[in-house]
């Protein structure tokens, strides 16, 4: 699937979620989130400090190892583009872990 995802202030995003984003520009951030769904890195250090991880739905610790996000810079806001398998909960709650609520899922394709 293809995901056309939005950051509408990158600055917000930067701080929006306590595992979050820590990069200043579109490709950055896009290396950010390909990384989260590739290794599952974020997922790991989320889980570790759930009170009971048996309790995780373990889809939740998915990885696509080659999954491909690309990112644009457009105004004030950055565009990001994600290919990846994994299904759309999946890659919501990574983005939920790295931006909190600074992003934005515009359009979901066939890739």
């Amino acid at each position: 699937m293809r995901y056309y995802l939005t950051l509408p202030d990158p600055e917000k995003a930067r701080v929006g979620g306590e595992f979050g984003f820590h990069s200043h520009g579109a490709q950055g951030f896009a290396e950010e989130l390909q990384d989260a769904l590739r290794t599952g890195g974020v997922f790991q250090k989320w889980l570790a400090t759930q009170d009971e991880p048996d309790d995780v739905d373990p889809a939740l610790a998915a990885t696509d190892p080659n999954a491909v996000v690309t990112g644009t810079q457009d105004d004030l806001h950055i565009d990001l583009q994600a290919v990846t398998i994994l299904s759309g909960d999946v890659l919501k709650h990574r983005l939920r872990l790295l931006a909190g609520t600074y992003w934005q899922l515009r359009d979901v394709t066939a890739s």
